[in-house]
C-alpha cells in the first residue's frame, strides 16, 4: 500500500509567536487541508502525560468483561453517548447504504460542557477502571483547548478575522470517541473493516492514532488508498463535510477508512485510537465563507444547520 505524505506542522508557533509565525502557521495549516484534507501537528501543547495516561486507562476499559461494558450502552438506537458494542454501526452505510457493521467497539461520550451546565441527556460514567471519570474530564478540556486553536488559525488561514469563528464554538458539538479495534480470531465478512469508508460529518476531527497494525487509510483524488504512519507524540486533524461546506469545497472531507490487520500477523493486533469529533453550536447555519466564493466559484451549497446535518448522518450509520 502507498504513503501519501500527509503534511507535518509544527502549530507551537501559533501560541508563542509574533502575528508574522502565527500566520505562517496559519498557511502551512491550511494549505494541507486544501490539497490533503488531513494534516498532522506536533507542539499542540497537550500533555504527554495525560494523552498517555487516558490511552492507557481505556485499554483497561476495553479488557473489561462485555457484561460489564455492556452495562453502559445507551437504549436508544442512533447511540451518541455511553458504550456501543460490536456489531451495531456501520459509517460506510452513511455513503454507500446497507453494509457489513464496523468491526471496532466504542466509549463514547457527548459535550461536557453541556452535561456540566445540566443540559441534555447525562453521559455514561464507568466505575471501572477508577480513574476513567477524571482523566475523561481533563482530556475533554485539553481537546476543546486544542480545538478553539485550531479554529482561530482556520480562520487566518481562510483570510477571516482570527475570532471569526469564536462565537460558533463558544458551545461546540462535541464528542468524545474511544474507539477499540479488537483481535481479530475470526476472518471478517468480505468487504467488512475496523471501520468502513467514510467522511467525517462535522468541523474539525482530532485523532490520536497508535502504532497498531491495521489502521487509517485515506483516499486520493484517483481513488488510490494510502496508509497514514502515526507520527509521535501527534495528532491527527483531517476536514469533516460541515466544514467543506463552511470552505465551499476548498478544505477537502477526505474519504477514509479503518482497515483490518494482515491475518498472517502473530501475536496481538488490537488497536486503540482517541477522537474527538468537533462541530460548530448546535444552532448555528453553516454557509459557505464569503472569503471561499467568487465570480469564478460561486457558491457549491446550500445553508445547512450544523446539529440536523450531523445527527441524519449518525442515524444513518446506526440502521443496522
Amino acid at each position: 500500500m502507498a504513503v501519501l505524505a500527509v503534511p507535518v506542522v509544527d502549530v507551537a508557533a501559533f501560541r508563542d509567536a509574533d502575528p508574522a509565525g502565527r500566520a505562517a502557521v496559519a498557511r502551512a495549516f491550511g494549505l494541507a487541508l486544501e490539497q490533503t484534507g488531513f494534516v498532522t501537528i506536533t507542539g499542540h501543547g497537550v500533555p504527554r502525560e495525560l494523552v498517555q495516561g487516558t490511552y492507557d486507562c481505556m485499554q483497561r476499559f476495553f479488557s473489561l468483561p462485555l457484561a460489564d461494558k455492556r452495562r453502559h450502552t445507551a437504549p436508544e438506537q442512533a447511540k451518541t453517548r455511553g458504550y456501543l458494542p460490536l456489531g451495531i454501526e456501520s459509517v460506510a452505510a452513511t455513503l454507500a447504504g446497507r453494509t457489513a457493521p464496523d468491526l471496532c467497539e466504542a466509549l463514547v461520550f457527548a459535550s461536557l460542557q453541556r452535561e456540566r451546565a445540566g443540559l441534555g441527556a447525562p453521559n455514561y460514567w464507568p466505575q471501572e477502571p477508577p480513574e476513567l471519570a477524571g482523566l475523561v474530564q481533563s482530556y475533554f478540556d485539553a481537546m476543546l483547548g486544542l480545538c478553539r486553536t485550531l479554529m482561530r488559525m482556520a480562520a487566518l488561514a481562510l483570510d477571516l478575522p482570527e475570532d471569526h469563528f469564536d462565537a460558533a464554538y463558544r458551545e461546540p458539538g462535541f464528542t468524545l470517541r474511544f474507539v477499540h479495534y479488537p483481535d481479530q480470531p475470526e476472518a471478517p465478512a468480505p468487504g467488512q473493516l475496523r471501520y468502513g469508508a467514510h467522511h467525517d460529518y462535522g468541523g474539525l476531527t482530532i485523532l490520536r492514532q497508535d502504532e497498531a497494525p491495521g489502521g487509517l487509510q485515506i483516499c486520493d483524488a484517483q481513488g488510490t488508498w494510502h496508509d497514514v504512519p502515526p507520527h509521535p507524540e501527534a495528532f491527527v486533524i483531517n476536514v469533516g463535510d460541515l466544514m467543506s461546506r463552511w470552505t465551499n469545497g476548498r478544505w477537502r472531507s477526505t474519504l477514509h477508512r479503518v482497515v483490518n490487520p494482515d491475518r498472517a500477523l502473530t501475536g496481538s493486533t488490537r488497536r486503540l485510537s482517541m477522537v474527538a469529533f468537533t462541530a460548530p453550536s448546535a444552532a448555528t447555519e453553516v454557509s459557505v465563507l464569503p472569503s471561499c466564493v467568487s465570480a469564478e466559484r460561486p457558491a457549491l451549497y446550500a445553508p445547512v444547520n450544523a446539529q440536523a446535518y450531523v445527527q441524519a448522518k449518525i442515524a444513518a450509520s446506526h440502521a443496522l
